[in-house]
């Protein structure tokens, strides 16, 4: 009996040790994937947009239609398998879902940096919040609307600073495509905005389709991409041109393959695996962590990019815009309340060794 209860206590542990070892293993792994992935794309799309700032559409498709064809094969097993979630609600959260990919993507075509379209996107929380107390009636402590303020300043700096930038290129700069340089920034910094609460909305769409129907974000995944892709024959002829473009530009050879393709048809093909690749390390992470923790790293990815992007394309960066910075992701740290659940984690070793006293 002795020995029976020894082998079960043993069985026991063991399983134990070796769950937390894989998901210890699959954490790592996934936030591996989203650093590696997620700043990557960002590093190929930069590539992509400095060569041609309007080539928002087809990197969009390339995209859409990737996702939409490993969906396919992989969830939908080749259409056989029938959506949890009713088509109807798809088609919504799909038409959300394809306006704001096209407009963020579109913006780069009206004068909008890179550094300040990956901070103007950090904002999504002011149109969470915004929206979430308008639409479901919400209410925040005090701790998160401080930090939707710190957030709101923050852009708020980056934004005006740019603009300035913006500006003084305008006075030296003759008419451009029929707007001036600031009007077009103006464009595209309404754009951003547009895209902004429209992807908030979707957002609270979506969870009030998980809580009546469940979480299905494969799923979801694979009709939020595969639904749109009729969308793009309105956008057909421009696809087609910046193909034409793209055939025309310098061959390089494809490392391990060996084969010469044109330059940005490489970057294009690297932006869009790179962009699968995050989307799976961050989908690995929802079913592994936390949703804290999930932002905190997505939080940290995005400071990572920003970062590289300033350094490596030696892009506009004043000290208001890192001023401006600081705000935005303490902002968004605070919404997290990534500290208060820090000091609660080493709270806990401490009323631990107390009680052992």
């Amino acid at each position: 009996m002795f020995w029976f209860n020894l082998q079960h206590v043993i069985f026991t542990v063991t399983n134990k040790v070796t769950y937390t070892y894989l998901i210890i293993m699959n954490t790592i792994f996934a936030v591996c994937l989203v650093f590696f992935g997620c700043c990557s794309n960002v590093v190929f799309l930069e590539l992509l947009v400095r060569e041609f700032p309007g080539c928002g559409n087809i990197v969009t498709f390339a995209q859409f239609a990737f996702i939409a064809l490993e969906g396919f094969v992989f969830e939908a097993s080749f259409g056989r398998k029938k959506p949890a979630i009713p088509m109807r609600n798809y088609i919504i959260m799909v038409t959300m879902f394809f306006a704001v990919s096209v407009i963020n993507n579109y913006a780069l075509n009206f004068n909008i940096a890179m550094p300040l379209h990956m901070i103007f996107r950090s904002g999504s929380l002011i149109a969470n919040l915004i929206l979430g107390v308008i639409i479901l009636k919400k209410r925040y402590t005090l701790t998160k609307y401080l930090s939707i303020v710190l957030v709101s300043v923050g852009i708020f700096i980056c934004t005006i600073m740019s603009a300035k930038q913006v500006h003084s290129t305008g006075e030296e700069a003759s008419e451009e495509q029929g707007f001036y340089p600031f009007l077009r920034w103006l464009l595209g910094i309404a754009m951003l905005t547009f895209a902004l609460l429209m992807s908030a909305r979707m957002g609270i769409f979506q969870e009030t389709l998980y809580k009546q129907y469940g979480k299905h974000s494969k799923e979801a995944l694979f009709y939020n991409h595969c639904l749109p892709l009729p969308g793009f024959l309105l956008l057909a002829s421009d696809i087609y041109s910046h193909c034409a473009l793209f055939s025309q530009t310098a061959p390089m050879e494809v490392p391990v393959i060996g084969i010469a393709i044109p330059e940005m048809w490489f970057y294009l093909l690297m932006n869009v695996i790179t962009q699968y690749v995050c989307i799976r390390g961050v989908f690995i992470l929802t079913t592994e962590c936390a949703s804290l923790t999930v932002t905190l790293v997505v939080t940290l990815r995005k400071f990572v990019s920003l970062i590289f992007s300033i350094l490596y394309f030696h892009n506009p960066f004043t000290g208001w815009h890192w001023f401006g910075t600081a705000f935005v992701f303490l902002g968004t740290l605070l919404y997290t309340e990534v500290w208060s659940s820090i000091r609660t984690a080493m709270q806990g070793p401490k009323d631990a060794a107390k009680k052992a006293e």
